[in-house]
């Protein structure tokens, strides 16, 4: 499946393939598996985290496919994120170099700021306050943890910086202090939450956008049993049926003609090779307005627990 993957062009003049593999919420002790049935696929995009807690795992699979001479490692571009706990100026490098450390690089092609809200410094992720429903924060900045991440670029460490999560006014902040810009903002992206004003504004900026949970996360952990699932709608299956497609190679293909980066999660191999093969066909100007309208302004991923943070993204809209 040689499929020749188009890339999105950064501010910088950096590009980034449109599709990659998402790791989040996959099973520990399949994700090396994974990322290895990707890159034999064709993938050469990795999208990883901290929080996620199996960036050793992505980095074993990275190590075995360089080790046997699929890739080099300039081929094959991986992101990952600083998360929540480490935004204070003078945790950035230490947590950055951890999950060098992990992945088994000397850099990163793409280094993200996962969230602008920050918590509580230490050894839990989720530093979980005494009501049991909202986090521990802390008062670091986001403009302050941005001036760290630049110097990771200076270092040599990352080779682009970007944010996950902000809205436009906490993208201006940071626009405005910044030396080197953000060159991405990822966010949730599908057809039941578009975030067309925040997407409009990330476009004028020279923001290219990735799409994270572009199925609508079906297997998400906190997933009730009367949610609407967004790969079951009958419109989008409609659209499939016409094309000869699944309904999520029809979601992966929509996020590519928006101009997003998009990066679909998937350990199974069937599902990994069906997820990227969505480069023999193109979705017209009826079924784009058709997904469009599917638009519930439905998040998945509000982030509950920091709900009364002065960063929080989605408290006040974009």
């Amino acid at each position: 499946m040689a499929a020749i993957i188009p890339n999105a062009i950064f501010s910088n003049g950096n590009s980034i393939p449109m599709i990659g593999l998402g790791t989040w919420n996959s099973p520990p002790g399949v994700v090396t598996q994974a990322v290895k049935d990707a890159i034999e696929i064709g993938y050469r995009h990795i999208d990883c985290a901290h929080v996620y807690q199996n960036e050793h795992e992505v980095g074993d699979g990275i190590a075995a496919k360089i080790q046997d001479g699929t890739i080099k490692r300039e081929d094959i571009f991986v992101t990952s994120k600083l998360w929540n706990t480490f935004h204070r100026p003078d945790l950035v490098e230490g947590a950055l170099k951890v999950t060098l450390k992990n992945l088994k690089l000397a850099y990163l092609d793409l280094y993200l700021i996962h969230w602008p809200v920050a918590y509580k410094e230490g050894d839990e992720l989720f530093p979980m306050g005494p009501d049991g429903k909202t986090f521990i924060f802390s008062d670091a900045d986001y403009v302050d943890t941005w001036k760290e991440m630049e110097k990771l670029v200076d270092a040599g460490l990352v080779k682009n910086i970007g944010l996950s999560n902000f809205n436009s006014k906490q993208i201006q902040r940071v626009l405005d202090v910044a030396r080197i810009k953000p060159v991405c903002n990822q966010i949730e992206n599908h057809a039941y939450l578009h975030q067309s004003k925040l997407t409009a504004f990330c476009r004028e900026k020279g923001i290219i956008v990735t799409a994270y949970s572009p199925l609508g996360s079906p297997a998400r952990p906190w997933v009730k049993k009367d949610d609407i699932v967004l790969l079951h709608d009958p419109k989008l299956k409609t659209i499939a049926d016409k094309h000869g497609k699944e309904p999520a190679q029809i979601l992966i293909r929509y996020q590519i003609q928006l101009g997003h980066v998009v990066i679909p999660k998937s350990v199974t191999k069937s599902r990994i090779a069906s997820n990227f093969d969505v480069f023999n066909f193109e979705l017209d100007a009826d079924d784009m307005k058709q997904l469009a309208a599917l638009e519930r302004n439905e998040r998945i991923c509000p982030e509950f627990g920091a709900f009364g943070h002065p960063h929080h993204p989605f408290e006040k809209e974009e």
